[in-house]
């Protein structure tokens, strides 16, 4: 099945200019309904107002980071499927198996292009 390029994606970064480079990446690859929050807090307010098809979360945030939405999500009944990516400057296999053990989708480390982007998406999503 072909993949929605009209698909509702949440980038969650504490970084403004770093959501605007995943936005761009995603932009470049045909992605533009891309909604945003600054941290896990928001992002969950968010998930919990609107269905999306994808989540794409930074690890490190305060106050909630990127592992603990992960959690929340997975534990939500209406979003736990949501393919969710995490994203971290970190990659330490330990932080991997954490975030595998919490129900990551796939793992990009920082920092990355529109290439290696595509690469995890189509593992999550599927051809495109």
């Amino acid at each position: 099945m072909a993949v929605d390029k009209n698909m509702s994606i949440l980038v969650v970064d504490d970084y403004n200019t770093m959501r605007r480079i995943i936005r761009n990446l995603l932009k470049q690859l045909g992605f533009e309904n891309v909604d945003e929050a600054a941290d896990g807090g928001e992002a969950f307010k968010k998930i919990q107002e609107k269905n999306f098809a994808l989540i794409i979360s930074d690890w490190n945030m305060e106050p909630m980071t990127g592992i603990d939405l992960l959690k929340l999500v997975r534990a939500d009944a209406k979003a736990k499927g949501t393919p969710f990516i995490m994203v971290t400057a970190e990659s330490k296999p330990e932080n991997i198996i954490v975030a595998k053990q919490a129900g990551v989708s796939n793992y990009i480390v920082k920092p990355f292009n529109a290439e290696t982007l595509k690469t995890k998406l189509t593992s999550v999503l599927g051809e495109f």
